[in-house]
């Protein structure tokens, strides 16, 4: 509010010397009038004292008469003696105060004048200084510096032009910020992506190079060498799938087809999608209820989704456990629950479970640590959300929501 209390308190002086100056023009007006008032009637009382004194049988009255009458004659006498009544004072005094009164009020109009000008020049320097800080903080901006402080509350229009530069300058702050932070994450996930290749593909080169050095490797040990190879290769396959699953959605290119489905519809096509790796751990899948509920989501996507989740609990569950998938609906929303038996998740790693490439320290040797980040990235975009649970050595709990 300073520049506007300062655009106004410039106004405010402005008005206050213009008022005194019409009060003193005014006083003048007044003094000036009465002083010549004072003097005619000073000399009309002398005349008329003279032509009393010449004349006793005049009356008063017919002078005072004469005096006010609005008759003009059409004889000027006075001009005889060199006098215009029409510029000329007969009462030579008269003359004096009309002339001080003009220097008075040039006098007047001069110092308003000053005042005046004061007054604006000082106001246009305050303006210039607010421009050239503007300027100032323009040329920072061009150099890349986003640390300034720039925000007002003032309403005129330099301040409105200073409040605009500065949401621009926290727009290309958070630019700036925004570019060094994806610099850094597409940093950090190029190197877990080395990483994450990098085991399984040494694990291949090493059982390729055996195979190859050995030519009389006995048939049983070099068909367990090309399963593992074959897993390895399905994993880096899973996890390169994945990534570019991910990229997609963060790039905006996938589009859904949404429609109404049944939830139960999504359990079983997940449940057929891990049945293979069920089965060579001698997992049991049980859905405790049927639901008929419908929820709006692209059914692919989601069946993508709670395949990976229903995968996560069967890897981390041990031999011979069950898994148990219990389903839910109401006015608000519906809900999956996935409840494995398995080995649980350590505290400190469940709030990073959904991070991308994270795995904790119970994580199987065959996580790439992406499943359930892409999970969770589906199941936002059809309007739901996940949550998770877990307790060491007793098992994980996933709850899935579909907002209705």
């Amino acid at each position: 509010m300073k520049n506007k209390e300062n655009f106004k308190k410039h106004l405010i002086l402005v008005i206050c010397a213009i008022i005194v100056f019409g009060i003193i023009f005014i006083a003048l007006n007044i003094v000036q009038y009465k002083r010549y008032t004072e003097n005619v009637n000073n000399a009309l009382d002398q005349i008329i004292a003279n032509i009393k004194e010449e004349y006793p049988d005049v009356k008063m009255e017919e002078i005072i008469q004469i005096l006010n009458s609005d008759s003009i004659l059409q004889n000027n006498l006075l001009s005889e003696y060199g006098i215009d009544i029409k510029k000329d004072s007969l009462v030579l005094s008269n003359n004096g105060i009309y002339i001080n009164y003009l220097v008075w009020l040039t006098i007047l109009i001069i110092i308003l004048i000053i005042v005046l000008t004061i007054l604006i020049i000082k106001y246009n320097k305050s303006q210039s200084n607010k421009i050239k800080e503007i300027e100032k903080y323009i040329e920072e901006i061009n150099n890349k510096n986003y640390a300034l402080d720039i925000q007002g509350n003032d309403e005129d229009e330099l301040s409105v032009l200073k409040n605009e530069l500065y949401k621009i300058t926290i727009m290309l702050k958070e630019q700036a910020e925004n570019s060094k932070n994806d610099k850094l994450n597409l940093k950090k996930s190029l190197e877990d992506i080395s990483h994450q290749l990098k085991t399984p593909l040494t694990s291949i080169t090493i059982m390729l190079d055996n195979i190859l050095d050995n030519p009389n490797m006995d048939v049983d040990t070099r068909n367990e060498f090309i399963k593992d190879i074959h897993r390895e290769v399905s994993n880096i396959n899973f996890f390169i799938q994945s990534l570019l699953k991910l990229s997609k959605f963060d790039a905006n290119t996938i589009e859904f087809n949404r429609k109404e489905e049944k939830i139960q519809k999504i359990i079983d096509n997940a449940v057929k999608n891990v049945s293979m790796i069920c089965d060579l751990k001698n997992i049991e899948i049980i859905i405790e209820n049927k639901c008929d509920a419908l929820i709006l989501c692209d059914l692919n996507w989601q069946v993508e989704a709670v395949t990976n989740i229903l995968k996560n609990s069967v890897e981390h569950s041990n031999n011979g456990t069950k898994i148990y998938i219990k389903l839910e609906s109401n006015n608000i929303y519906s809900q999956i629950t996935i409840k494995d038996n398995g080995v649980g998740i350590d505290k400190k790693d469940l709030k990073h479970i959904f991070d991308r490439f994270y795995k904790g320290k119970n994580s199987s040797k065959d996580s790439v640590g992406i499943g359930l980040s892409l999970a969770k990235t589906i199941i936002e975009k059809d309007n739901g959300y996940i949550t998770v649970d877990s307790e060491l050595n007793k098992g994980t709990i996933f709850k899935i929501r579909y907002m209705k």
